[in-house]
C-alpha cells in the first residue's frame, strides 16, 4: 500500500508540477475521509489536479460549476416522470461521483450551497423521503476565488466546517512555471495516467488510517490548541469540535502517508493552518490564519 500510495504522489507530479505540498495536504484530506476548499485565483491547476486524483484511483470524476441560477436538484439529481414505466424515475445528479470538483463554490445560491451539507456530511441524498447513499469512496474538492467577491454569496460557517482542510495551490515558481511549458510537447494529460490504486484498496487506506496510534499527550495538545482558539481576545468564533475531530483525523492520515503508525506534534503543527484557520471567524479586522501561527508558538506541547 505504501507504494501504491507513492505512485498516486509520483502521478500527480506529472501532470501538476511544482505543487508537492498541496498534493500532499489533499491525500491528507482525503484519508481522513473529509472534504477540501482551495482558496484560490483561476488557472493555478485545481481542476487538473482533482481531474488526475480521480484517475488516479481509478474513480468517476464529476464537476459542477456554480453560478446563481443553479438548483439544487442540478446537484443531488432529481425524479423525472418516465411514461413508459407509469412512474417517476430517480435521475442522479453529479454528487454521484468519487471525486466531485464543485467550482466557484461561493457564485451559488445559498440553497444549493446547502444541498450539499447533507451529501458531505452523512454521504447520502434524501430526495422525496428516500435516502440514496453516494459513492464510496466520495471525497468534494470545493474552489473558490479569494479575490473577487462581486455575485458571491459567502460561505457560512455550517458549511466551510464541512470542509477538512482548505488551502491554496498559489502561482509556480519561475522554474517550474518553465518546466510546465516544456512538459505541454510531452503532452501527459489525466487520461493518460494510469490508474495505481482501487477504490476498494482506497477505502480500506482510509479504515487503516484511523488505526495510527495518536498518544494522549498528543491528544491534549490539540484540545489545548483548539479551546485556545474560543479564548482568544481576537477570536469571535473558534474552533468547533466538529474541527477538533477533524485535526484528529487529518494528523493520522499524515502520520499513515509518512510511513508511520504514530503522531508526532509536529504533525499537529504542519496542518493545524490548513484544518482550523477557515473555521476561525477573526474579529476587528484580524486574520485567522496569523491568530493560528501565535497560538502555534504559545500553546505548549504537554
Amino acid at each position: 500500500m505504501r507504494d501504491r500510495i507513492d505512485q498516486i504522489v509520483q502521478n500527480l507530479n506529472k501532470t501538476i508540477v511544482g505543487k508537492e505540498e498541496p498534493i500532499r495536504l489533499v491525500l491528507v484530506a482525503l484519508l481522513s475521509g473529509g472534504h477540501v476548499l482551495l482558496e484560490d485565483v483561476p488557472g493555478v491547476g485545481k481542476t487538473l489536479l482533482a481531474k488526475s486524483l480521480a484517475r488516479c484511483i481509478d474513480g468517476k470524476f464529476q464537476r459542477v460549476q456554480c453560478t446563481p441560477d443553479l438548483l439544487p436538484s442540478d446537484v443531488t439529481g432529481t425524479n423525472i416522470w418516465n411514461p413508459s414505466s407509469g412512474a417517476f424515475q430517480f435521475m442522479p445528479g453529479p454528487v454521484f461521483a468519487n471525486i466531485l470538483l464543485t467550482d466557484e463554490i461561493n457564485r451559488a445560491t445559498p440553497r444549493t450551497q446547502s444541498a450539499l451539507l447533507e451529501v458531505m456530511e452523512e454521504h447520502q441524498v434524501t430526495l422525496d423521503g428516500v435516502s440514496r447513499p453516494v459513492p464510496d469512496p466520495f471525497f468534494v474538492i470545493a474552489t473558490q476565488n479569494p479575490v473577487e467577491y462581486q455575485g458571491t454569496f459567502p460561505l457560512p460557517e455550517a458549511q466551510m466546517d464541512r470542509f477538512a482542510l482548505s488551502l491554496s495551490l498559489g502561482y509556480p515558481s519561475a522554474d517550474e512555471e518553465l518546466k510546465m511549458l516544456q512538459n505541454l510537447s510531452q503532452g501527459v494529460k489525466p487520461a493518460d495516467l494510469q490508474s495505481c490504486i482501487t477504490l476498494e484498496e482506497m477505502h480500506s487506506l482510509q479504515q487503516q488510517c484511523r488505526q495510527v496510534n495518536v498518544d494522549t499527550a498528543v491528544q491534549q495538545y490539540m484540545i489545548s490548541l483548539v479551546r485556545s482558539t474560543r479564548e482568544h481576545d481576537d477570536v469571535a468564533l473558534g474552533v468547533s469540535p466538529r474541527g477538533t475531530v477533524a485535526l484528529y483525523r487529518a494528523v493520522q492520515a499524515l502520520a499513515f502517508l509518512e510511513g508511520r503508525d504514530y503522531v508526532l506534534p509536529d504533525d499537529v503543527k504542519f496542518l493545524a493552518s490548513s484544518v482550523l484557520a477557515h473555521r476561525v471567524i477573526a474579529s476587528g479586522g484580524h486574520k485567522s490564519a496569523p491568530i493560528i501561527a501565535q497560538l502555534l508558538d504559545t500553546v505548549a506541547v504537554l
